[in-house]
């Protein structure tokens, strides 16, 4: 490029970015639906019987929660998890807040149980509402959505406001789910980047729903992924805050990997 062609170019981008500045002052705040998307809706399956009891732990699994009590869990200022434990299960006590494990993990499979009341009512993200976790940063998203629709990428099983379900494999209220997760952790460059992205794989009912589905960031209500370097963190469980029935969590335990 010659030194004229160079000086004309630099000031036709002089030009550019001052219209720019002109009619885009700054950028427009932040809006729960910019980063929503409701098509195409996952297919429904139907999954198999639910089994009639909690499925048993293996050898090498940590317990987390075992039907007895929460002394493996506590609340986001690590005091007691204030959720209620009854009947060898546990139920969001709404307003406490969310609770997380006291344990901290890096690869992991995490198995959960998760049933939403018989009767509840609501629709949409006020359904239902909760979330598990991963490291205490990426959701995976727990929802009614058995006949309610959402915006798919807000759906049970999906990386939050990310990577929607392959399918919809709810079972009705007042039947447990299960969620099968398989966990990779990311790892991280000196300048705080992905050397390698957080990756996750999720069955729920024995249906995949996440097949080694990389993880783009943070998943939060407003706004887009960042990419945030962090270290082992904990399993934790969302008190969402929706005014529907709480739901209800059993046979909780983990293998590191």
């Amino acid at each position: 490029m010659t030194k004229r062609n160079l000086l004309t170019t630099i000031g036709m981008l002089a030009v550019v970015s001052a219209f720019a500045q002109k009619e885009y002052p700054s950028r427009a705040p932040m809006t729960p639906a910019m980063s929503e998307y409701w098509t195409p809706q996952p297919p429904i399956v139907t999954p198999g019987k639910a089994p009639a009891e909690a499925i048993g732990a293996p050898s090498d699994a940590i317990i987390l929660f075992d039907g007895k009590d929460l002394s493996q869990w506590e609340n986001s200022k690590g005091q007691a998890a204030g959720w209620t434990v009854h009947d060898g299960v546990f139920t969001v006590k709404k307003g406490t807040g969310d609770i997380r494990t006291k344990q901290k993990f890096n690869d992991f499979q995490l198995h959960l149980e998760w049933c939403i009341p018989e009767g509840i009512e609501g629709t949409n993200q006020a359904r239902g509402n909760s979330g598990v976790f991963l490291q205490g940063i990426y959701e995976i998203q727990i929802l009614d959505n058995y006949e309610n629709e959402t915006y798919v990428n807000g759906q049970a099983g999906s990386i939050y406001k990310q990577t929607p379900p392959l399918v919809n494999a709810m079972n009705k209220p007042g039947v447990w789910n299960t969620f099968d997760i398989i966990y990779t952790a990311p790892t991280f460059k000196k300048d705080g980047t992905y050397r390698t992205p957080p990756r996750v794989t999720v069955l729920q009912n024995g249906v995949l729903l996440q097949n080694n589905t990389t993880i783009l960031g943070t998943t939060p209500y407003v706004g887009f992924p960042e990419v945030i370097q962090h270290g082992d963190g904990p399993i934790a469980l969302q008190d969402h805050g929706d005014p529907s029935a709480p739901i209800s969590f059993r046979n909780i335990w983990i293998r590191e990997l």
